[in-house]
C-alpha cells in the first residue's frame, strides 16, 4: 500500500511541475509610464521647492545675525553678555533650521509614501489579474539582484499588465 502511494506520488509530481507557469514583470519601466508616477513626482518637487525657499529664507535671516554679531563682536564698546546673548540667539536660530530641515525631509518622505501607496495597489491589482488570467504559478520582478538564474520559459509580462493599467 505505501509503495503504490509513493509511486502515484512520483508520478504525479512531475507532471503538477511542469503545469507550473513562471513570469516576470519590469516594475521600472511599468512606473516609468505611468502618468500617476509624474504627477506624483511633480507634486514631490513642488513641495520640495517651497521647504527649500523657506529653508533658505530662515538661512538668510541666521547670515543676517550672524552679520550683526560681527559687528557688535569687534566693536571694544560692546559688553561680553550683549555678545553672548547674539551668539546663543544665532545659535538658536541655527538649531531652528536644523530642525526645520529634518521635519521637511521626514514629510517629504511620508508625502512620497502616501502618494506612491495607491500607484503600488494598482500595479499589483495589474499583476495579480495578470497573473490570474494567464494561469502562472508565480510572477517575479525582472531584476537580476533577485534572480540567480531565468531559463527561456519564463514569460515576460510586463506589456500584459502595462495594457491591463492602459499605458
Amino acid at each position: 500500500m505505501f509503495k503504490k502511494l509513493l509511486l502515484a506520488v512520483a508520478l504525479v509530481l512531475p507532471v503538477s511541475a511542469m503545469a507550473q507557469k513562471f513570469g516576470v514583470v519590469d516594475l521600472e519601466s511599468i512606473f516609468t509610464a505611468m502618468p500617476e508616477t509624474t504627477e506624483m513626482q511633480a507634486q514631490i518637487e513642488k513641495t520640495t521647492k517651497q521647504y527649500e525657499a523657506e529653508s533658505q529664507k530662515l538661512m538668510d535671516e541666521v547670515n543676517n545675525l550672524y552679520v550683526e554679531f560681527q559687528k557688535v563682536a569687534n566693536d571694544p564698546n560692546t559688553l561680553e553678555s550683549i555678545k553672548e546673548r547674539r551668539r546663543q540667539e544665532i545659535e538658536e536660530k541655527y538649531q531652528k533650521v536644523e530642525q526645520f530641515r529634518n521635519n521637511a525631509q521626514q514629510d517629504l518622505m511620508r508625502l512620497q509614501q502616501t502618494l506612491m501607496a495607491p500607484i503600488q495597489t494598482k500595479v499589483t491589482d495589474a499583476v495579480k489579474s495578470v497573473g490570474t488570467e494567464g494561469g502562472y504559478t508565480f510572477i517575479f520582478p525582472n531584476d537580476p539582484g533577485l534572480i540567480m538564474y531565468q531559463g527561456g520559459d519564463v514569460v515576460d509580462v510586463t506589456p500584459a499588465v502595462k495594457t491591463k493599467l492602459g499605458i
